[in-house]
Parts: C-alpha cells; structure tokens; sequence
C-alpha cells in the first residue's frame, strides 16, 4: 500500500521526529490535540506553553518557522469567524479601540484562535515529517478499519488523477471558447461534473477488476509491518505528557 510520492506538505530531513513509526507520531499528536482543546480559554499563558512545545517538536525536526507559518493560511476561514464572534455576541460589552465589543465574544475568539492555530500547526508538523504512505501505514497498524484505510489510500492515490481529468476538461471547454461567466454557464458546468463523475466511476470499475484478476481478495499487502518499540512509543509520549501537565495547570490556576 503506498501513495506513490511526498505530498507538498512533506519536508525531507533526517531527524528524531522524522525516524520515529507513523503509529507513534498520530497518537502524540492526537493526545496533544484533545489536551489543547480540553485547556481552559481563560488560561492564556498555558496556549503559550504549547506554542513553545510545539516550536521545540519544529526545531527538533528541523522544520523551518516560516514553512509552518506558510501552512497555517489553512485556518483563514476560522478565523474570519473568529472575527466576527465580538461583534455579534450577546452579553456584556467593552470598548477596545473605540469599538463596543462582547465580553464573551472576545473570549470565543480568543478560544477558536489559540486552539484552532495550534491544531493546524501540530498537523503540519505531523504532515512534514511523515509520508502519506507512512501515515496509512500507521492507521493501518493502529487497527483502524481496513475499508477506511483503503478508501483514504484510493483517494490519495488518485487524487492527482481526478485534478487531472478535470484539468483537461477545463481546456477543453476553454478550447471551444467556452467562458463561465454567470448562471447561463452553469449547466454547462453541471454537465462536465457528470461527465467527470462517470469517468472516474468506470475508472474506478477498471482498476477494481485489474486488482480482482491479479489477487486481490479486499486487503491491501503492507510492505513495510512499521513495527514501534518501547523506546519509540517513550520518546513520542513526551509531547502528550508535557501538555498533560500545562492542561493539569491550566485548569488548576484557571
């Protein structure tokens, strides 16, 4: 089971982070993720604690601050949200730069903010120093159900493929002097989504009939077992564990 190539996510290096199993790194950053979430917003110095670990996991990894930063516009849509939260909030009201804004409105901004960013940013890190094919691996090894692991190796797997197709259609519209400019197109697109949802359905009938003839009996053979020791599972729980205690902290002084 493989994806075939690096994502655009993925830096090369060689690195701790880099060597430790898929399995592993999930899991720490899971555990990382539910722990940021479960920390009280009013504990303001704890999402600085787990901004500094995480830039330490980056430094460890030798991933540059501005390729994580590049990746973070990700949450852009979140935080237009967040923006948007004091201002239409209830309840009451303060002035900040001549604005009247909600008390608990900021406060839901801050929230989405502070954890929304440090789940992104801890996913990057997980994207960047792990292959897709690793990461399927690591589902697959932490017994995930097999069909979903599938499923998510298929769509990586031809996800280029679809981009692809639809880029050729695309030029074959513009082509034939075909312009999408308002709702009178809009059939026109409609059609070239049936179109290309056809294809990649016989597609799909093509490659599954490929597999059958050539063994397949619904699991894909894993070429490489990624077996974790003790040793790797130590070294990836440090993350979880530090942000353990600044969650423990957090809601102790919060």
């Amino acid at each position: 089971m493989g994806a075939g190539h690096s994502h655009r996510l993925y830096r090369h290096a060689h690195s701790p982070v880099h060597a430790l199993p898929p399995q592993c790194k999930l899991v720490a950053v899971l555990g990382f993720v539910l722990l940021v979430v479960a920390t009280p917003r009013e504990a303001v110095w704890a999402f600085g604690l787990y901004a500094a670990l995480l830039a330490g996991v980056a430094a460890l990894a030798r991933v540059p601050a501005a390729f994580v930063a590049r990746r973070l516009v990700l949450e852009v849509p979140f935080v237009a949200f967040a923006v948007l939260l004091p201002l239409v909030a209830e309840g009451p009201y303060t002035e900040v730069a001549g604005l009247s804004l909600s008390q608990s409105g900021l406060w839901g901004a801050w929230n989405i903010l502070a954890k929304g960013t440090l789940g992104v940013a801890a996913s990057v890190l997980l994207a960047a120093t792990t292959e897709l094919r690793e990461v399927l691996l690591g589902l697959q090894r932490l017994r995930l159900p097999p069909l979903l692991v599938q499923i998510a190796s298929f769509m990586i797997r031809y996800g280029d493929v679809i981009a692809g197709e639809m880029r050729r259609m695309r030029i074959a519209r513009e082509s034939r002097g075909f312009e999408a400019r308002g709702p009178r197109q809009w059939g026109v697109l409609a059609t070239s989504a049936g179109a290309l949802f056809i294809r990649s359905y016989e597609r799909g009938e093509r490659v599954h009939l490929a597999m059958v003839s050539r063994g397949y009996t619904g699991t894909m053979p894993v070429i490489d077992e990624s077996l974790s020791t003790a040793a790797d599972w130590r070294r990836a729980a440090v993350l979880p564990l530090l942000a353990l205690a600044v969650c423990l902290l957090g809601r102790w002084y919060a």
